[in-house]
């Protein structure tokens, strides 16, 4: 098998991966009538429109999937099942996030939707990790600030939480709101990625940089501000790029004009992505297809990438010795 056959996906949301297959067996083991059962039917209700035309109306999608992992049973089962399609699509390692806040809806405590994914994963036999999301918004500060403390908790090297991260409506819910929140986290020693340059602009990136962020999700638009690539070069900050969503979402407003070569060329540590699987209709494999059809991407250039993974992911030296070992690097 070649190296480029096995893959590191960093970034994916555990809600942006549940598939109709996953749906409709989440639905069975809870009882829940779904919207719809056709395959293609359903499938729209998980699928980004054609229409969408901002981050936002892509964010609508994920009402389905999140409602169906409001039991503990049901968020277990889901983490299992997703880390299982990875497994099937090459991924040797990957890092599962999402946000316990939006698991509570049923009487699921934050705590409880924390271990129900840490055992649906452990079940599955993926090297994952998992990092929690806090959520971009008005009035949840004290759900973010106890997703903070579990991150607290729960935090180990490597085997479970070993991350914090920033997700939402970047536009609406700017960066600059989060300060305290990981001067916190970086208090507490906590790692944690954000989601910046995607919705907003370089100045949103230069602010996670500045929080202590160790990655940056997506950042995209960092090209906007050369000071602000030239931080992410100087302080070999890695970008979590997703090309699919990113086209989708329209955080480029052409995509021939993408920036991952440049990026890559210019020495920013950029790594390749699916962010939401399921809502996007991708998987890995295809995302690095598209960069070499699109973008003309190497055989050495994804290499390059893959190895940028390895170092960019929160987890031990012996891990990423032992992802190296089986990537071919």
């Amino acid at each position: 098998m070649k190296s480029t056959e096995k893959y590191i996906d960093l970034h994916v949301h555990l809600d942006g991966a549940i598939t109709s297959e996953i749906a409709k067996r989440l639905a069975r083991l809870q009882n829940i009538e779904l919207p719809a059962q056709d395959g293609e039917e359903l499938e729209s209700l998980l699928r980004v429109p054609d229409s969408c035309t901002s981050l936002n109306d892509f964010l609508a999608c994920f009402a389905l999937p999140v409602s169906l992992m409001q039991t503990y049973e049901g968020l277990c089962e889901a983490a299992f099942c997703v880390a299982e399609n990875m497994k099937k699509q090459g991924v040797i390692y990957s890092e599962i996030r999402y946000a316990p806040q939006l698991h509570t809806q049923k009487g699921m405590t934050q705590e409880d939707a924390v271990r129900a994914v840490l055992e649906g994963v452990g079940k599955s036999g993926l090297k994952a990790n998992i990092i929690l999301c806090c959520m971009r918004g008005e009035g949840n500060d004290a759900e973010n600030y106890e997703t903070l403390e579990l991150a607290r908790r729960y935090l180990v090297a490597d085997g479970g939480v070993v991350a914090l991260d920033l997700a939402g409506a970047e536009a609406l819910f700017v960066t600059a709101k989060y300060r305290d929140l990981f001067a916190k986290a970086k208090e507490y020693g906590i790692p944690f990625t954000i989601h910046a340059g995607e919705a907003d602009g370089a100045d949103s990136v230069r602010l996670a940089i500045e929080y202590g962020a160790s990655r940056i999700g997506h950042g995209v638009r960092a090209f906007e501000d050369e000071k602000v690539l030239q931080f992410l070069i100087d302080g070999a900050i890695p970008l979590e790029m997703c090309p699919t969503s990113n086209r989708q979402t329209m955080a480029v407003s052409d995509m021939s004009e993408y920036p991952f070569i440049s990026y890559l060329n210019k020495g920013v540590k950029v790594t390749l992505n699916t962010d939401d699987p399921a809502i996007e209709g991708t998987e890995i494999g295809k995302e690095f297809a598209y960069m070499e059809k699109c973008f003309g991407l190497t055989e050495a250039q994804k290499l390059t990438v893959l190895a940028n993974s390895v170092d960019a992911a929160f987890t031990t030296d012996e891990v990423k010795a032992e992802l190296k070992a089986a990537l071919g690097l």
